[in-house]
C-alpha cells in the first residue's frame, strides 16, 4: 500500500511513539527517512 513512499515520523512520548508508528508504516512498505519522539506540553 505504502511502498516506495518515504515519510518522515513524528510520535508522542504518552501516546504512540515514533518508533512504533514507524514500525507499523514498514510493514505497509513505506521508507523511513526521519523518526522521533517527542514530549508535547
Amino acid at each position: 500500500m505504502l511502498k516506495g513512499k518515504k515519510v518522515i515520523v513524528f510520535g508522542e512520548r504518552d501516546d504512540i511513539s515514533g518508533e512504533t508508528a514507524g514500525r507499523c508504516l514498514q510493514a505497509a512498505g513505506a521508507e523511513i527517512i526521519y523518526e522521533s519522539t517527542a514530549c508535547f506540553v
